[in-house]
């Protein structure tokens, strides 16, 4: 399976830096994954609704250019269906059954996804209610990917 998180923003942070490293590492075994970086816009506070909105386009492009033709593309929403461990990884399962070996993760900047990636989605996925920083989101995602294909080969992992 080939896959690719499309991401906006550069990690800085070298403990998230470490994380992402170990989780690639780890996923190596089970999958080909690619890292696709987006530029962030300046986001200034008080933004108006309008400008959220433009922010969030241009951002959106940036990403769309980057989804492979064909992609099966799962993006993080908070609005998007929340599921467990076990049905993320039957999701992908199933997903590797149907022949989509080409899946893209895709994780917004600090306002969100814009409405045309939201529409390019063929799922939306949520992690939580809760709002998290995207940077830190790559790493949760990763460590949840790994969790999958460990559950879906019937190999230990942590409870």
């Amino acid at each position: 399976m080939n896959i690719t998180i499309i991401s906006v923003g550069k990690i800085k942070e070298k403990y998230l830096k470490s994380a992402i490293s170990e989780y690639s590492k780890r996923l190596s075994r089970y999958c080909k994954l690619n890292f696709i970086e987006v530029a962030d816009e300046k986001a200034p506070e008080n933004l108006s609704d309008i400008e959220m909105e433009n922010i969030k386009d241009k951002e959106g492009e940036g990403i769309l250019k980057n989804v492979k033709e064909g992609a099966y593309v799962i993006a993080l929403d908070i609005k998007g269906k929340m599921i467990s461990s076990e049905e993320l990884a039957e999701k992908l399962n199933t997903l590797g059954i149907q022949g989509k070996s080409n899946l893209a993760f895709i994780i917004g900047g600090s306002l969100g996804l814009s409405k045309s990636v939201l529409k390019r989605a063929d799922y939306k996925l949520s992690f939580s209610p809760m709002t998290f920083p995207h940077q830190l989101m790559k790493v949760i995602l990763l460590e949840q990917v790994y969790r999958g294909f460990r559950i879906n080969r019937g190999e230990p992992y942590h409870k």
